[in-house]
């Protein structure tokens, strides 16, 4: 008899004894997060304090010239060689206070040889300089040892108390220094632009004296010991709220430490970032690994605890196999009619595919047609009113020749002449239009461009009898637009006027008016007619709609103003008077004053 071979249980033991041997796997990987965190946190860093000395140094070169330029201003000069004339002290402190203003400096004074405030833009405040002597000030000092040289500190301000950059440069007339010119930079909003963030920024001084910081408490703190005759040196500057700074402790081994050196003017800019923000990203990575190690010992349980079933499975696993391998030539042969399907589908599609790209050229086909249909009614409806004007002085040109009046119908074949060159350049621009080409907006004169509108609808406006009531400066006003484009945008607007007019009985009126609006051109045409209907206003830019008859009309007219406004950066906006009838906004960008050149448009 054969006896049965029982699988063991799990032995729990290996599991704490494999735990014990993977645990301190834990370590290296709280050494790789650390590495990691730290090195992004001080790329991040490195980027913030790059643009903070960018900043810092940005405001400072940026007043660095201005002593060097004011000091050659003749009020400035009047007043160190005329300090006891009233008028030219109140002049210089004027000057100054206006200066102030403009540039943004805190404070700009002028001192003269024995470093007393003559004028300053302070002047009228209650801690002005005017009259206190700043000679003690290292910054009057250097400028005054000549040779050009600019006059630098920083410090706390005797009178006013705030912290400032000083920059200072003496006054010449004639290569003799005459006084010196000082400008104050406040420096108390590099501060705020930290903002409220875990790092700390810290700029020190020569002295490594902290002079901005974000963290209140350590300003005006010393980040080392000082020599004597340092601490003498501050005694006599003055430069900080005490004269003995205290020594600024903090605990390196809990702040990572970035700084940058600028030696342009011997600071140092430091960035302080709490190790925190790297030691909690580092414990959570460690508690992940200690759950995937956690999870990895849970795995290997559950596999040994599946091992004892695997025995048993055995037998059962062939007839398993039996069933599986029947149930596999099932699904091949479904499979295999599945497959034929699919050809069968692919072929179809592949002919609805042809379909498709047969439907798409001649839908392609169509769309052509369908532009080529609208540039020929835009043609059509842009020549209708110059043919007819043509139609009107050829007839008038008969007449005049029958009277033998020569001059007369020599002037009326020039105005032929020149309407049928505006329909050449109707046509080129219906073409350039279609092909979608743009022209640079050219510089031309409004009034005249109305002018010429009105004239070429004037004989049609006369028969109707409507009175024309114009509201235009008597100054030229310049827009931007080509003077085809203007013309045939107004032709277009006038004309449609004049047609809703014909649905009103007499008095029949239009109103036109320009002026000038925030940086551009409005013209408004206003009529007595009916208006617009609520249809028309909602389509009244859709080519081809219109609410006249098909002999009377395309649709077109107020479809290419607006299309041409828009082109010519402008607008045109519809709407209804209150007092009756349509009222029609143009506006058009301003061009400067200048003379206008036939366009090519």
């Amino acid at each position: 008899m054969t006896a049965s071979v029982t699988p063991r249980r799990p032995r729990w033991r290996n599991l704490a004894l494999l735990a014990l041997l993977l645990a301190p796997l834990l370590w290296p990987l709280q050494r790789l997060a650390e590495r990691y965190y730290s090195n992004e946190l001080i790329e991040q860093n490195r980027q913030t304090l790059d643009l903070y000395v960018a900043n810092l140094l940005g405001i400072l070169s940026r007043y660095e010239v201005l002593p060097r330029i004011l000091g050659d201003l003749p009020a400035l000069r009047a007043a160190l060689h005329g300090a006891e004339e009233p008028a030219v002290r109140d002049s210089a402190n004027r000057l100054l206070k206006k200066l102030h203003r403009q540039t943004g400096a805190d404070v700009i004074y002028l001192m003269d040889l024995e470093g007393t405030t003559l004028a300053s833009s302070n002047w009228d405040d209650p801690d002005s300089f005017v009259g206190r002597n700043f000679a003690f000030r290292p910054y009057f000092r250097q400028a005054m040892e000549g040779q050009g040289r600019l006059g630098r500190f920083f410090g706390l301000g005797n009178t006013s108390g705030k912290r400032g950059y000083y920059f200072g440069a003496a006054v010449y007339d004639d290569e003799k220094a005459i006084g010196v010119l000082v400008v104050k930079v406040d420096l108390d909003h590099t501060e705020t632009l930290w903002g409220n963030t875990p790092e700390r920024l810290l700029v020190t001084d020569n002295f490594g004296v902290v002079i901005l910081t974000s963290q209140p408490e350590w300003r005006f703190r010393a980040t080392r010991g000082l020599e004597e005759d340092e601490r003498e040196q501050i005694r006599f500057d003055q430069p900080y709220t005490t004269l003995n700074p205290r020594h600024l402790t903090l605990d390196i081994d809990s702040w990572l430490i970035q700084s940058r050196e600028l030696k342009e003017i011997d600071w140092t800019v430091r960035i302080l970032a709490p190790v925190s923000l790297v030691e909690r990203p580092v414990r959570t990575v460690v508690a992940i690994g200690a759950a995937t190690l956690l999870a990895l010992l849970l795995w290997l349980g559950l596999l040994m605890q599946r091992r004892r079933h695997f025995i048993e499975r055995l037998a059962l696993d062939t007839h398993a196999r039996q069933q599986l391998e029947q149930r596999v030539q099932e699904r091949t042969r479904d499979l295999e009619a599945l497959n034929r399907r699919l050809k069968v589908e692919v072929l179809e599609r592949e002919q609805a595919q042809q379909e498709l790209v047969r439907a798409q050229d001649e839908l392609l086909q169509a769309g052509k047609l369908s532009a080529l249909g609208t540039m020929s009614a835009s043609i059509s409806h842009e020549l209708n009113q110059p043919l007819g004007a043509i139609r009107s002085y050829a007839d008038n040109a008969g007449v005049l020749l029958d009277q033998q009046r020569n001059e007369e119908a020599r002037d009326n074949l020039k105005l032929i002449s020149e309407l049928t060159a505006r329909m050449a350049s109707i046509i080129a621009h219906l073409r350039a239009f279609a092909r979608r080409d743009r022209h640079a907006p050219e510089r031309v004169a409004l009034q005249p461009a109305l002018d010429d509108a009105l004239a070429l609808l004037a004989k049609r406006r006369q028969a109707l009898g409507v009175e024309l009531i114009r509201d235009l400066p008597e100054a030229t006003l310049w827009v931007q637009a080509g003077e085809t484009r203007l013309r045939q945008i107004l032709s277009n607007l006038l004309a449609n006027a004049l047609d809703a007019l014909k649905e009103r009985p007499p008095e029949r009126r239009i109103w036109l008016r320009a002026e000038r609006n925030e940086g551009g051109v409005l013209l408004t045409l206003r009529d007595n007619g009916p208006g617009f209907s609520t249809e028309a206003l909602q389509r009244a830019r859709e080519p081809f709609f219109t609410t006249k008859t098909s002999t009377q009309g395309l649709g077109l007219g107020l479809a290419i103003c607006d299309t041409l406004a828009r082109a010519l950066d402008g607008e045109l906006t519809l709407a209804n008077h209150p007092e009756g009838g349509a009222q029609l906004c143009l506006y058009l960008r301003s061009a400067d004053p200048g003379v206008s050149f036939p366009s090519e448009d």
